[in-house]
This record gives structure tokens, C-alpha cells and sequence, in this order.
């Protein structure tokens, strides 16, 4: 069955280190599939189906909108081993919505979600111990999981990396490494902001350090394509 993308990202931007992350939205990235039918294969058992049905009841697509019925039928998909509907179910603990909000259980969804290296689910489980949400607080475990989804190229894991090396938070500081990282990041996303490179790192470095970064992003692409992902 066809499946309905939903997106709720969290841009996880930290901006010179002092900025709070922008707050999720969500939005229809495909034309939803008959509600009766979609209805029926998810009763039916039926893991991609109850994905959808849990998009559109979250959505409103098709019906009312029901976060309380979003949540059981991505609870059922996410029992089947659906990353993404366990990515959605830690989305909507995080938020409290159609459930009591709970930390702990968003983390426990996007650990699941994570460990089968969804890339959304790393990134926000890296947020989540950055900021100490329904886990203590542990910095190298917030870069651990940035750097895994940075890998697969998304950009704001590859900003987040960058903030964090340049200040020496759950990594050792380490400037080139942070330019690298910022640059590789700016070429991904266009919601990075290119004055923390320019205003904060470039003010504080070399031109040989500068160029000994430039030349990094090109041995870390070429050992890693994936790095750039303009999807």
C-alpha cells in the first residue's frame, strides 16, 4: 500500500549554541488512499495500512481529525516494527497529543525508531539528550546520535555537530572539525543560518586552519557521499 508521509521534524538548530530548536510542524506529502479501504486493511492487520490510518486521523484527511485514534492506530504499526510510525508515536508523546504528554515514552519510541537507523528518529533522540528530555542529560550521547543521522546527510545534524564541536560540548573542541561540518550542512540545507560559520568561526580561525577545513569536507565526502543529501 501507497504510504502517506508525514513530516514532523524537529529542526534541531542550535544557532551559536544559545538558540532553542524551532518546534515541529505537520504537513500532507501525498494524496491519502481511500479511508474505507485503508480502514480495512489496517483492521485487517495490516502495518502500512495502520501507518496511513494513523496519518489520517492525524491529519484529518479523509475524516475528522481524532489524535486519540492517530495514536492507536500508529501504537498497532509501531508494535509491528514500523520505525517510522514508532518515529510518529515518540511525536506525539513528545507533544502530548491524543496522549498525556510523556518524555520517557517519546524517548522509548525513538530509540526503537533510531536503532533502525531512521534518520528523523536519530536526530531527535540526539535533542533529547542534549536537552534532557525523559533522559538525563548526557552530551556525548546527543553527539553519538547527531553524528549517525549527520551521516546520512541531514543537515541539521550536521549544523548541530558543527555548534557542538566548536564548543567543546560532548566532543573536544575542535574548530576545523566544526567549519567542516558547518559547510557540509550549509550545502544540505537551506534553513542552516551561514552567519554562525561566517560570524563565529571564521573570526576565531586561521586561513591555514580555514584551508586545512576545506580540505577536510572534501576527504570526509569522498569517504562518505551520503554526507551530501540535497533531498
Amino acid at each position: 500500500m501507497k504510504r502517506i508521509l508525514l513530516m514532523i521534524a524537529l529542526v534541531g538548530l542550535m544557532g551559536c549554541g544559545k538558540k532553542e530548536p524551532v518546534q515541529p510542524s505537520a504537513s500532507d506529502l501525498a494524496t491519502p488512499p481511500p479511508f474505507a479501504e485503508t480502514k480495512a486493511k489496517a483492521e485487517a492487520g495490516d502495518a502500512d495500512a495502520q501507518f496511513n490510518l494513523g496519518v489520517m486521523y492525524y491529519q484529518g484527511l479523509g475524516v475528522e481529525q481524532d489524535f486519540k485514534k492517530a495514536v492507536k492506530w500508529y501504537q498497532k504499526a509501531a508494535n509491528q516494527g514500523d520505525a517510522i510510525a514508532q518515529y510518529d508515536l515518540g511525536n506525539v508523546y513528545r507533544k502530548g497529543l491524543g496522549v498525556e504528554q510523556n518524555f520517557k515514552k517519546a524517548v522509548k519510541w525513538y530509540q526503537k525508531a533510531a536503532d533502525q537507523a531512521y534518520a528523523k528518529a536519530q536526530l531527535e533522540l540526539g535533542f533529547m539528550y542534549y536537552r534532557g528530555l525523559g533522559v538525563e542529560q548526557d552530551l556525548k550521547e546527543a553527539a553519538k546520535w547527531f553524528q549517525k543521522t549527520a551521516n546520512q546527510g541531514n543537515a541539521n545534524a550536521q549544523h548541530n555537530l558543527g555548534v557542538m564541536y566548536a564548543n567543546g560540548k560532548g566532543v573536544e573542541q575542535n574548530y576545523v572539525t566544526a567549519y567542516a561540518w558547518e559547510s557540509i550542512a550549509a550545502t544540505n540545507g537551506d534553513n542552516i543560518d551561514p552567519r554562525f560559520k561566517s560570524h563565529v568561526l571564521e573570526v576565531k580561525m586561521t586561513p591555514a586552519q580555514i584551508a586545512e577545513a576545506e580540505g577536510l569536507v572534501k576527504e570526509m565526502v569522498k569517504k562518505n557521499p551520503k554526507l551530501l543529501n540535497t533531498k
